[in-house]
């Protein structure tokens, strides 16, 4: 009976998608629009951005609703109801394939066979391209056509949660910092800290896209002063899930931007010719990362 009232209910009603962005202005926050939707959102003035489930809903709801041009999906590459006209893939050096097994066993969402799709792979967290020779190999074994990029996470500059001011990389040198976050690679954020000559006396790790309470905050607060911290530091990611709430010691999120680094096939004027391919196309397209 539960379920025949379910379906009369809603029959016929098909949710529309999520618009996180109308290209104009922020319409939901980082809790209803997810963290990562949120953050392109705020960095992409003019740019619509879309959530469902249902990619293809979701692409003629943004071609009808907004006369879009092209479409760029996030995790686009498996999703199979959809044949992009341009495969992404990214790939992280310093973790490329885990154990080689899919989700839940594994990391991987896609088989490394699937590599084959893709037209452009971006090689991320590089050090340097010649530490990367077995991994080119594993990659040029299942696609020998695909463009390499190499890039690495720079940190741009600091910005203050409260006033929003920006501080530079180095304003963190010789200061005791303490840090929290909800990431998948914490270690990463912390080795970043780190290399810019800051000395941490606190640490504070939470599951990936960890909603914070206000009490678990005010906690690191606490931890933070008792320890003697200058500064507190967390991510941007972090930083859109941060309860609004203030503190004697400035509270800063860190920006990071792309760095390319220069092959015998890639450079950063291959990157700009990418964009260029997807931003001026011939033809309305599906752009799948």
């Amino acid at each position: 009976m539960f379920k025949k009232l379910v379906r009369w209910i809603s029959h016929g009603t098909v949710l529309p998608p999520k618009v996180v962005s109308d290209g104009k202005s922020l319409l939901l926050n980082s809790k209803l629009a997810g963290d990562e939707p949120y953050m392109l959102a705020k960095n992409l003035p003019g740019v619509v951005v879309i959530c469902d489930k249902n990619r293809v809903k979701a692409g003629y709801f943004a071609i009808k609703d907004f006369c879009c041009d092209t479409l760029v999906l996030d995790d686009g590459l498996q999703y199979l109801k959809l044949r992009g006209s341009l495969n992404i893939c990214l790939v992280d050096s310093t973790n490329p394939f885990g154990n080689e097994h899919l989700l839940p066993r594994g990391i991987l969402r896609e088989p490394m066979h699937r590599l084959s799709r893709a037209q452009y792979i971006f090689i991320t967290k590089t050090k340097s391209i010649e530490q990367c020779e077995d991994l080119q190999s594993t990659i040029r074994s299942y696609n020998r056509e695909a463009t390499l990029i190499y890039c690495r996470h720079k940190p741009k500059f600091f910005i203050n949660t409260t006033t929003g001011d920006r501080e530079s990389v180095s304003f963190i040198a010789g200061k005791k910092v303490a840090l929290f976050s909800g990431i998948a690679y914490p270690e990463s954020f912390e080795d970043t800290i780190r290399e810019q000559g800051a000395e941490i006396i606190y640490s504070k790790r939470f599951l990936d896209h960890h909603r914070f309470s206000k009490g678990e905050i005010l906690t690191v607060f606490n931890e933070a002063s008792k320890a003697g911290a200058d500064l507190i530091l967390t991510t941007e990611k972090d930083a859109v899930r941060l309860p609004k709430l203030k503190s004697e010691i400035p509270t800063l999120y860190l920006r990071l931007e792309i760095e390319w680094l220069s092959s015998q096939e890639s450079d950063e004027s291959t990157f700009n010719a990418l964009v260029d391919r997807i931003c001026l196309p011939s033809q309305s397209q599906f752009v799948q990362n």
